[in-house]
């Protein structure tokens, strides 16, 4: 009896306007390539199977799926690498990709953006190299490149360093050794927030950054209403500017 031949992991992109009040046409945001590439894959795994169906519908509506939305096989990351991820390498997910040792491509999906990047989704790409799989990245949408691209801030020195403690006093502290380590180095640092904590962060980052240290915020990247601000924080003092809470924004500094 042959022994089927291993399926592909797909990381596939998805668009940034989960959660936004708007959404962007899907094949304005994504290739068409990467549209057909998804749609012929029937096995996912998600941080959410509602808005993994609901993008999958998004598709269907541009390119037709394999298998009918009722019969994709959808499997979600556990609570706790959706809510705490799983970066530390310390969650198990060759389980998972049982359908791409049976021959099957499975994909691998975030609520927006690209999976494994400021996301979930890098245990199931290391389980994936340990077991054989090959790991097939699409093209689509990084919001950490495109609001660093649009910032003018350095490009070929930065740090993503994810969440800032949601303590003020050690958020402030987390503040200054960013800020610390961009002015001595030139690293750009670049970090996020969950939306509706938009605003107390960047109230934060105004009231302890100096003034010479330029702030840069994206929001809704990708949609008509995005908006890239990128001034020094004098600037930003002199003429405050309100943080959506409802859209994700990314936020950088340097110098």
């Amino acid at each position: 009896m042959n022994t089927p031949s291993r399926g592909k992991l797909y990381l596939v992109p998805a668009p940034l306007d989960f959660g936004c009040d708007e959404q962007a046409p899907l094949q304005d945001a994504l290739p068409l390539g990467t549209l057909q590439a998804a749609a012929r894959i029937t096995h996912w795994i998600c941080e959410n199977a509602k808005s993994a169906r609901a993008y999958l519908k998004r598709i269907d509506s541009v390119v037709p799926l394999a298998a009918p939305l009722q019969a994709q096989q959808i499997q979600e990351l556990p609570r706790e690498v959706h809510k705490k991820g799983d970066h530390a390498g310390q969650f198990d997910a060759r389980p998972l990709l049982a359908a791409a040792l049976e021959g099957h491509d499975v994909g691998l999906l975030s609520e927006a953006g690209m999976p494994a990047v400021a996301d979930p989704g890098s245990s199931v790409a290391k389980a994936a190299h340990e077991m054989g799989i090959t790991v097939v990245p699409l093209t689509g949408p990084v919001s950490l490149l495109l609001a660093l691209a649009a910032s003018g801030l350095n490009g070929q020195n930065f740090a993503f360093v994810g969440y800032l403690p949601q303590d003020a006093d050690a958020r402030v502290q987390r503040i200054r050794e960013l800020e610390a380590l961009a002015l001595k180095t030139g690293q750009t640092q670049l970090f996020i927030e969950t939306p509706y904590r938009n605003t107390a962060l960047l109230q934060a980052l105004t009231q302890t950054l100096q003034h010479n240290t330029r702030l840069a915020v994206a929001r809704g990247l990708t949609l008509a209403s995005s908006q890239v601000r990128s001034e020094t924080v004098k600037a930003w003092r002199a003429k405050p500017s309100p943080a959506d809470e409802r859209a994700p924004a990314v936020f950088a500094i340097g110098r």
